[in-house]
């Protein structure tokens, strides 16, 4: 069904329930995954690193740490994922990236927005529908081990 999958992690709670469910659909499918890590720069990044000099570096390793985990993580799963991460503004850089390795599926987790982030700055999720050509997923199921362990189980005797 999905052959290349991209996951999106930054951290987060959402972002590990995101890598979870992706890796169970992953696994499932038997897909070559991707993942991903973008190390947002903003206004705000870029002003408190003109005060500060080493701002976006603590930033970059930071991230680069979380990225390292989740590779550990989706290893242990039996997962072997091509990591990857970028600075930028994550849902432009989450849908370049989709479409230069040609995923079939983008996983990203779901973070609610008030009312006035949606209106100032429009929705990520439906920005990422129109961008992508692809299927997206938006996760939100919390799977523990021993349910992912089931639904391999499951999906091999099937």
């Amino acid at each position: 069904m999905y052959k290349q999958v991209l996951l999106t992690y930054d951290g987060s709670v959402d972002g590990l329930l995101a890598l979870r469910e992706g890796a169970l659909l992953a696994k499932a499918c038997g897909a070559e995954v991707f993942l991903l890590s973008v190390v947002p720069v903003t206004a705000g990044t870029l002003i408190a690193e003109s005060g500060d000099c080493g701002v976006i570096a603590a930033q970059n390793h930071e991230f680069r740490a979380l990225l390292q985990r989740a590779v550990a993580r989706l290893k242990e799963l039996g997962i072997n994922p091509t990591a990857r991460l970028v600075e930028g503004e994550p849902t432009p850089v989450i849908a370049a990236v989709a479409r230069e390795i040609s995923a079939d599926l983008v996983i990203v987790g779901y973070r609610p927005e008030g009312v006035l982030a949606r209106w100032w700055l429009g929705s990520r999720q439906s920005y990422l529908c129109e961008q992508l050509g692809c299927s997206l997923l938006i996760a939100r199921n919390p799977v523990s081990d021993e349910a992912f362990a089931d639904k391999l189980k499951q999906h091999v005797t099937a």
